[in-house]
């Protein structure tokens, strides 16, 4: 097989000429040869030379006029960016591996122990960029079979293509939820049986693949294969905590698990916003540590809501997530998630709408595409009942934000205000003259204008006895 015609950008042809100069030969290797095959744009290009794969990209940048370039002289290999391309150069190698490290023990090789050290037999597949034979397609293990067959293998033994380096493992998920292709059955086992050996792998590693999955359209998959080979287990309790039915007096409650994951692929269909997909995801996480059977009520889950806010920090920090704006954001719409809900089913007032938009503030539409994503049921006359209302919510929202404009709702009144108007210090008084004024926009006593909240102000003031400055 020859792919000549799709490397006819001149730079690969100015690779193989600089590694002929050097008497070494250079091919591109890996995702970017998969990529061509399956007709999946990527712009993130692998070269592999024979030798001296540091002195290659120098020699390349040098010759194409690029002057930045990133060396790491531990792991041989060196980077730059040409227009839209990420070039990555590194001499060909064969690794060995200790039981307590992914870290391999590096040596020279040749391009086949370059092929063989890789993941998957996909990943094998290279193209010279050798005069002789430019555009062929070198491939040992049948890499370009198993992309037809849709088939995830690996070009070693699996067990010890896995146990060597326990990441592989979450990219084997991540690449058969990315490209709707199956691990075969020995290699899938393989991952059953070294799942613990995850535990050797960095946190940042596995979240990064994690959030590879969470970016797939339909994340459910890669998190159903990592909950059935146990590696979900290992890094991600909370959420393996959520499968399950008990069933009690005859009364069962929904499998929260597989009802979290119809939420993510729900989500996945309206917004490719990862941290939106986080807030699918985390939802109902603190359902176990609330749920409670109650006679007559049947199962309850109070107060999950809250208790699933509190436990995010928690959780981001263990799997290294930001602890910053992106987790707060989450935070807010586990803790709102009901709020929307719960209005869809009793009469809307314009206060719980206000309520709704002041807290939810930018984040409101955001909020609303989870509420309906969060919307599950098989009974379609109780899903259509909630649609209906959610609309009504969803209209009530847009006439109130318009009219009152709560969404970024600033006090027509300041702190500093409040001090001048009654010549007192920072204290409780000013504290609870602001949220009376608060209460009264967001109850629709008066509106979010200066005039009506001054006025009132004064006469909260009253009510404390303070007496307006002269």
């Amino acid at each position: 097989m020859n792919l000549a015609q799709h490397i006819d950008d001149p730079i690969f042809r100015i690779i193989g000429q600089e590694a002929k100069k050097l008497n070494i030969e250079v091919y591109i290797i890996g995702g970017f040869v998969r990529d061509i095959l399956l007709s999946r744009p990527n712009t993130d290009v692998d070269f592999v030379a024979s030798s001296r794969g540091i002195e290659l990209a120098k020699a390349c940048a040098k010759s194409l006029g690029m002057h930045k370039i990133d060396i790491f002289k531990t792991y041989g290999t060196a980077h730059f960016k040409y227009h839209l391309l990420d070039l990555e150069f590194v001499g060909a190698r064969k690794e060995s591996y200790r039981q307590e490290s992914r870290k391999p023990d590096v040596e020279q090789g040749t391009l086949s122990d370059d092929q063989n050290r890789r993941d998957f037999t996909i990943n094998t597949l290279a193209i010279s960029l050798q005069e002789g034979n430019y555009g062929e397609v070198i491939d040992p293990f049948g890499g370009f079979a198993d992309l037809e067959r849709k088939t995830l293998k690996t070009p070693m033994e699996p067990d010890i293509t896995y146990s060597d380096d326990p990441l592989r493992m979450m990219r084997a998920i991540r690449f058969a939820n990315q490209l709707g292709f199956e691990i075969e059955p020995v290699s899938l086992e393989a991952i059953r049986k070294n799942a613990e050996r995850l535990k050797i792998v960095s946190m940042e590693r596995i979240t990064t693949e994690l959030n590879k999955i969470m970016m797939c359209e339909k994340p459910s998959v890669g998190f159903k294969l990592m909950f059935d080979t146990g590696l979900l287990q290992q890094f991600f309790p909370e959420v393996v905590k959520l499968q399950g039915i008990e069933k009690r007096n005859g009364i069962a409650h929904k499998d929260n698990f597989y009802h979290t994951l119809q939420v993510l692929d729900n989500i996945c269909q309206t917004t490719d916003k990862l941290w939106l997909r986080w807030a699918a995801l985390m939802h109902d996480i603190a359902k176990p540590p609330t749920k409670r059977f109650e006679e007559g009520a049947g199962w309850t889950f109070h107060g999950h809501e809250d208790l699933g806010a509190r436990m995010i920090p928690k959780i981001f920090a263990r799997l290294k997530l930001p602890l910053d704006h992106q987790m707060k954001y989450v935070q807010k719409l586990v803790l709102l998630h009901l709020r929307p809900i719960a209005l869809t089913k009793e009469e809307i007032s314009d206060s719980a709408v206000r309520r709704l938009l002041f807290e939810a503030g930018d984040d409101i539409d955001d909020l609303m595409l989870l509420c309906r994503a969060d919307i599950t049921s098989k009974n379609e006359h109780k899903v259509k009942k909630y649609l209906t209302n959610y609309e009504i919510v969803k209209e009530k929202l847009v006439e109130l934000e318009e009219k009152d404009r709560i969404r970024n709702f600033q006090p027509p009144v300041t702190g500093e205000m409040i001090m001048s108007a009654f010549a007192i210090a920072p204290g409780r008084e000013v504290g609870i003259i602001k949220n009376a004024i608060k209460d009264a926009i967001l109850d629709g006593v008066i509106h979010n204008n200066y005039e009506e909240a001054f006025a009132l102000m004064l006469k909260e003031g009253k009510k404390l006895g303070l007496t307006e400055a002269k």
